[in-house]
């Protein structure tokens, strides 16, 4: 430590308990022992040993109180108050950055703009040619047996052949035998991706709280993150568009990201809409506004497949317009992200990602898998029901952190009652190993403590692929947790790239 005050050793005797105690195979972003700082956050250690800790606890009060007065919340399925309403809670937001290297960030994203290009190339062949079924690289069943598979799009061109336009990679990183540590893609979310309404808001937050820290470090900018997403969407309008027109299309201010959906649209100065504001008429898409219809051409929609087009898939929706799939089918309006993306998003699909970087691209993969077992195969299904308290198993359609089993923090009749349920569907769930993921100190109620965290960094794929320095980083407040997800109570940090 650097300062030799008691506030000094008040901030960081949790911390130094924990590290003493922790095996080789835990990465922690800050400290590379007890006693070592890494050298990207020397500096904010001098800082952060000043801080009383009834100042850091002020300003983490005034952070709830300014999120909350924003409205920066999210509502939680099947949670209700005491009065049976459903509830809406905000996401924690910690003090502490999770702070990257600007070497680190530069390999960070030539893989994900590796590998997001080849998920757009992988959606456009099963929707085509085919190509990497025929040659034995992904199973058909995999593809066309796939609950994401929609038959709908088989021939359909989209501009520019993107698909994926917004894609959310959640990025891990784990500790290597001689201390350091590896980065590996967890999941590739690339249906509905969201928060990154919070990781600008985060870094809002830290710039106004803590402004004498951005004199001391040069923190890579992501405010321009709606502008490279409103240049993005209009760069895949329908080609004969000289001015297109953008909506952002919500579910309604139910959904759990509906904030998000508000601020989007905002921060990029379109319409936000609900299917009800939407019609169709002569092959084209309209809004409904004051002055009278307006022609629509780009719906960056954040409706799942189902809900868009009560003709064409679910009758009892009432979110989506009626017609809508004819209008896209025609080349009349484009939809971000496109129909059939999922696809590319199921997680029984995510092990052959690095297949398909070297069948599409010819190159091997920058960023690797978490080595994965698919239970539809039995050799896998096996090894699995026998290693079930030492892996992570996953249903392949689930998100939020919902439909898993952590095996070393279940108990026997967790376990057992999984193993009942992945006998009966092994199709339905993957494995991996329980990974140690890196941790990051953390503001809690008893001090400094580290904490599990991931990153989700947010790819843009218009004309080129781009995206701001960074991404969201999730941490799982409970300690010991490995669930950073909002919904199962992890909390976020603004992330902060460094300029060379």
């Amino acid at each position: 430590m650097h300062a030799s005050s008691a506030v000094v050793r008040e901030h960081y005797r949790v911390y130094d308990r924990w590290l003493a105690r922790q095996p080789r195979d835990v990465y922690d972003e800050m400290h590379a022992s007890s006693a070592v700082v890494r050298e990207h956050y020397r500096v904010y250690d001098r800082w952060l040993a000043r801080q009383p800790r009834d100042v850091m606890r002020s300003r983490r009060e005034e952070a709830e109180v300014i999120f909350r007065r924003v409205g920066i919340t999210f509502a939680v399925y099947g949670a209700q108050d005491e009065d049976g309403a459903g509830t809406e809670r905000l996401i924690p937001f910690d003090l502490i950055p999770r702070i990257i290297p600007a070497h680190e960030w530069q390999v960070l994203e030539r893989g994900l703009a590796q590998r997001v290009t080849a998920l757009n190339r992988f959606i456009h062949d099963v929707y085509h040619e085919q190509e990497i079924i025929k040659a034995g690289v992904v199973p058909a069943e995999q593809v066309c047996g796939n609950g994401q598979f929609r038959a709908e799009m088989l021939g359909l061109e989209v501009p520019g052949g993107v698909y994926a336009h917004v894609a959310g990679i959640d990025i891990v990183r784990a500790a290597n035998a001689d201390g350091s540590g590896t980065y590996y893609v967890l999941e590739d979310n690339l249906r509905v991706p969201s928060g990154v309404s919070y990781m600008l808001e985060n870094r809002r937050m830290t710039m106004r709280l803590f402004p004498e820290l951005f004199s001391e470090y040069r923190v890579a900018p992501v405010a321009h993150y709606p502008d490279l997403l409103l240049e993005s969407l209009r760069a895949v309008a329908p080609p004969s568009v000289n001015d297109p027109v953008v909506v952002v299309l919500t579910p309604g201010m139910y959904n759990s990201a509906y904030f998000e959906h508000a601020f989007l649209a905002q921060q990029m100065g379109v319409e936000l809409v609900e299917g009800q504001d939407l019609f169709v008429k002569d092959q084209f898409i309209y809004m409904r506004t004051t002055q009278g219809p307006k022609r629509v051409d780009v719906i960056y929609r954040r409706v799942d497949d189902d809900f868009l087009d009560p003709l064409a898939f679910r009758a009892d929706s009432v979110l989506g317009c009626a017609g809508l799939l004819s209008v896209y089918r025609a080349g009349n309006v484009t939809l971000a992200n496109a129909i059939g993306t999922g696809i590319a998003d199921d997680k029984s699909i995510y092990p052959y990602v690095p297949q398909m970087i070297e069948f599409y691209l010819g190159e091997r993969p920058l960023l690797d898998n978490v080595p994965t077992w698919v239970c539809r195969r039995e050799e896998d299904l096996k090894y699995v029901l026998a290693h079930l308290p030492e892996l992570v198993v996953k249903e392949v359609h689930g998100a939020g952190g919902y439909g898993m089993l952590v095996g070393p923090a279940a108990t026997k009749e967790e376990i057992e009652a999984f193993r009942e349920r992945l006998v009966a569907q092994p199709g339905n769930y993957i494995a991996q190993p329980t990974l140690s993921l890196s941790t990051c100190p953390t503001f809690v109620e008893s001090g400094i403590a580290p904490r599990h965290i991931d990153l989700r960094p947010f790819v843009l794929s218009g004309r080129t692929v781009q995206m701001v320095p960074g991404g969201l980083t999730r941490v799982a407040l409970k300690d010991g947790s490995l669930v950073v997800n909002s919904s199962q109570g992890g909390g976020t940090k603004d992330t902060w790239v460094l300029e060379e």
